[in-house]
């Protein structure tokens, strides 16, 4: 494959890349340094330019002389020509749609393929001028100037952050993004398979099954179907009733039930609750045209492997026991279940940079922290099949956005049919997948049309009308080709009201009702420590506060000369700068001023701090919500990873590297947690025992309150009760009075409060309370911190070697929020950061992967931090 770049202003200028392999796209081949500096600026130039890719390939032509040849582009980023040995094939102009064209009569012993592809930026320019001819304006036309992004994204089906984000660059990306295929066969192929699960009675299970066909020719056509189940059924399942009646050539569809005895079946669970048993089913296809059946030297057979998980899911949303609203939370093979996770954006800005391996990193780290629900968020791209592949794996529940954020969008005839298109392939492809829980069509486009983000006041009718024709008459209707009896209709939007907005015609007043539905909750004016800040909705599926990735990732994306906090600066698109997460710092923690030499190590580490805590009480709020009448059922924080070293609201960075973030999220959504929140009406702490799984011993339970004093080891008080939890719910445990916990020589500013869960002697939960804050707190010094590498081994992989290390660290007063990053080019994790150390002896460990067994790791590749070494 070769790249040729035509600049769109100066068109005799070229660059020619040879030898490159897909999927590749303008800045992989290019510009790969694009996330380094400054570069996101510096290198925009290209996304101006249009490009050639081509390719010459052979072709044996006389072998394959029957049937149909398809040249089938999976995916096209996003605007282009298709040409073969000089004829043009077609056009594209939507990424998310597969193209395929009928090229037998085309192809040769050698073949030239030419994909001429657009700039992406211009033209969004130019439908955005041809919809200003006609008198139109479909808002908004450019992102904030702190985006340092390029306008009118929602002119194009393609990804909607590549034009820039909040937390993201804008990288106006071009290119090859999927593979590239011939197919070949005489009638038709499988294209998809859809299998809708159902219970039906007590002794079967129900598989509804349709096989979506692709066929070359204008003839309808004969078939027979064999579905192979081998751990499910006795035999092969043969569907032979096409044999003698035709299928439509138009819409061509095998479709039939096949019943399945109950006790085969192992039923599939979320992450936390059980199995996530998966079963394979295979199918082959033989097709032929006339009712002679196949011809003996026939050899078109097509054939679909996928697999199936057993489990019903409902979203139930019934009258709320508060009298107002309804509830808004899903029940799982009969369970209710609290829903918490996080949102997930692409794993690499430039889509075709996107691999296996990274995304298996970030979902098995979101079930490491105990997540059951990932969001697959709209600004983004509909994620590959080993994306849900492994979700179903991992018992990783989906809700899935359409890709739809943030914008109004165009109605005209070739957009929508652009669109029905992209629904229909997407949801034909993701449906089967028993992780796929829910589609919206949108993120924040209800709310942003409501609330006039915009500037669409001025033709309201205008644009309420072009929203429920884009979604609800062309994204819902495409939706509903394939929706299940075991998963909930589509949203519309998200936020919403959910089942209430059918009142309003989905388009409702005020469409964060903590009353009804789903709601996004940001509010950086106020104390993100204090839980009283914080709404009491029914479901939370975005919240979230920023952070700053740790020193070395930026030592790593900077260039020698670069300024950290300039770089910093430019990378915070926020519309507010910085200033939400100094804020949040100052009210809390020791910042220096920013003048001096630690300001910007010690920012970086307090923004951790802050962002962990803030995270933490919001959801620990949240999840003890759940029995009482507010009935608080999901909490999806915004947002699980990045897309390049940037403050964002991401707990794990750009590299793979948890912040602080995630550890904690392991902690505070483990399965059974005690949480501790403080009522500033009663200046007091309400306990609340939280309980996830559906059966728990509840014996030998007790909760010990430690009052420990700022300036010494181990706790200086201690008192205890007897616990018990509650399955499945939460143990409303007891309200206790500061005053009584802190009494005679402990004061609110001389001492903090630790509180365990434990069964017998046996730690079960922790959760820790500052009476003040820690930048005013009394007799926090210098703790004497010292480390040492104790131990080292080596374990050889496929592809790496994984390093375990155990730190030792020794402290003679207390250390607060010890915080260790590795100062090497390696994706690591830690046991445990950012933990108060109250012991003499502490033992954290280290894993990490490399190339080698790295025996000579220094004390010099660690830093240690703690907020002593910044009180003043």
């Amino acid at each position: 494959m070769e790249v040729h770049q035509q600049n769109a202003y100066v068109p005799w200028r070229t660059l020619t890349i040879a030898n490159q392999t897909l999927p590749l796209g303008i800045y992989s081949a290019f510009a790969p340094q694009v996330l380094d500096s400054y570069n996101d600026v510096g290198l925009r130039y290209l996304a101006y330019d249009n490009f050639t890719f081509s390719n010459f390939f052979q072709f044996d032509v006389h072998h394959f002389n029957r049937g149909h040849i398809n040249l089938t582009f999976h995916g096209i980023d996003t605007v282009a020509e298709i040409r073969l040995n000089h004829q043009l094939l077609g056009r594209t102009e939507n990424m998310f749609v597969r193209y395929s064209y009928e090229v037998s009569s085309l192809l040769q012993a050698e073949n030239f393929l030419e994909v001429e592809i657009q700039s992406p930026v211009v033209a969004a320019l130019a439908r955005a001028n041809a919809l200003k001819e006609a008198n139109k304006s479909v808002p908004p036309e450019c992102p904030n100037e702190r985006y340092h992004g390029e306008c009118h994204m929602n002119m194009l089906r393609k990804m909607q952050a590549s034009f820039s984000w909040d937390w993201g660059p804008a990288a106006p990306s071009a290119g090859i993004w999927k593979k590239v295929e011939l197919e070949i066969y005489e009638v038709a192929v499988i294209r998809e398979v859809d299998v809708d699960v159902s219970r039906v009675n007590s002794s079967h299970w129900n598989m509804h099954i349709r096989c979506f066909l692709d066929a070359g020719g204008g003839q309808d056509f004969n078939g027979r179907l064999v579905l192979y189940a081998v751990e499910l059924l006795d035999r092969p399942v043969v569907v032979d009733r096409y044999a003698m009646k035709n299928i439509s050539h138009l819409a061509p569809v095998i479709e039939f039930d096949q019943a399945v005895p109950i006790g085969k079946v192992v039923t599939w669970w979320p992450n936390g609750y059980g199995e996530q048993k998966l079963y394979p089913l295979h199918f082959t296809l033989k097709t032929w045209l006339g009712p002679d059946g196949p011809e003996v030297r026939s050899k078109t057979k097509s054939h679909k492997s996928l697999r199936v998980g057993f489990r019903t899911l409902e979203l139930v949303e019934d009258p709320a026991s508060d009298g107002v609203g309804n509830t808004f939370l899903f029940r799982v093979n009969g369970v209710e279940m609290f829903m918490k996770g996080s949102n997930y954006i692409p794993s690499h800005i430039l889509p075709e940079m996107q691999t296996n391996e990274q995304i298996a990193h970030l979902l098995r780290s979101a079930k490491e922290a105990h997540m059951n629900m990932l969001r697959v968020w709209g600004g983004g791209v509909y994620e590959s099949d080993y994306f849900y592949q492994l979700a179903d794996s991992l018992g990783l529940l989906i809700w899935q956005d359409m890709m739809f954020a943030c914008a109004m969008y165009p109605v005209d005839a070739e957009f929508l049919s652009s669109v029905r298109e992209e629904v229909r392939q997407n949801a034909m492809r993701l449906s089967h997948h028993p992780s796929v829980a829910i589609f919206v069509t949108n993120n924040e486009n209800e709310a942003a049309l409501v609330q006039n983000w915009y500037g669409t006041l001025f033709e309201r009718d205008r644009f309420e009308r072009e929203y429920r024709e884009l979604y609800l008459a062309n994204v819902i209707h495409e939706l509903k080709l394939v929706s299940h009896s075991s998963r909930p209709q589509p949203l519309v939007s998200s936020p919403s009201n959910g089942k209430a907005s059918e009142l309003d015609n989905y388009i409702s007043s005020n469409p964060q009702d903590n009353q009804n539905g789903d709601v996004h909750f940001y509010d950086y004016t106020k104390d993100g420590w204090d839980p009283g800040n914080f709404p009491r909705p029914r479901f939370v599926s975005e919240f979230g506060f920023q952070s700053f990735p740790g020193a070395y990732a930026w030592q790593r994306s900077k260039d020698d000369d670069d300024d950290l906090l300039g770089l910093i600066t430019h990378r915070q698109h926020h519309p507010l700068g910085n200033v939400p997460v100094i804020a949040l710092v100052e009210r809390h923690l020791p910042l220096p001023l920013p003048e001096d030499d630690n300001y910007a190590e010690a920012l970086i580490y307090f923004s951790q701090i802050a962002q962990a805590m803030a995270t933490k009480v919001e959801t620990e709020l949240y999840r003890s919500l759940r029995d009482t009448p507010h009935r608080t059922m999901g909490a999806l924080y915004w947002q699980l990873n990045d897309v390049w070293v940037a403050p964002s609201w991401s707990s794990i960075d750009f590299y793979g590297n948890w912040k602080l973030l995630h550890y904690w999220a392991r902690d505070f959504l483990a399965p059974i947690s005690i949480v501790a929140l403080y009522e500033k009406s009663t200046d007091s702490l309400n306990i609340s025992l939280i309980c996830d799984q559906l059966e728990v011993d509840a014996r030998k339970l007790n909760v010990v309150a430690n009052v420990h004093l700022w300036s010494q080891l181990l706790p200086r008080q201690s008192t205890s009760w007897d616990v018990t939890l509650r399955p499945n719910g939460v143990q409303y445990d007891k309200v206790i009075a500061i005053s009584d916990l802190l009494q005679g020589e402990f004061t609110r500013t001389n001492a903090f409060l630790e509180l365990q869960l434990r069964r017998g002697q046996d730690v079960i939960s922790r959760t820790h309370f500052f009476p003040s804050s820690i930048a005013g707190a009394v007799g926090i010094e210098d703790p004497g911190l010292e480390f040492e590498i104790a131990s080292r081994t080596c374990l050889n992989t496929t592809n790496v070697v994984r390093n375990s290390v155990s730190i030792s660290i020794q402290v003679r007063r207390p250390a607060v929020f010890v915080y260790l990053e590795l100062l090497k080019p390696y994706r690591y994790t830690l046991s445990e950061n950012g933990f108060m150390q109250t012991t003499p002896m502490h033992v954290v460990y280290l894993t990490f992967d490399a190339p080698s067994c790295t025996r000579l790791l220094r004390k010099s590749d660690l830093r240690v931090l703690t907020v002593n070494d910044f009180m003043r």
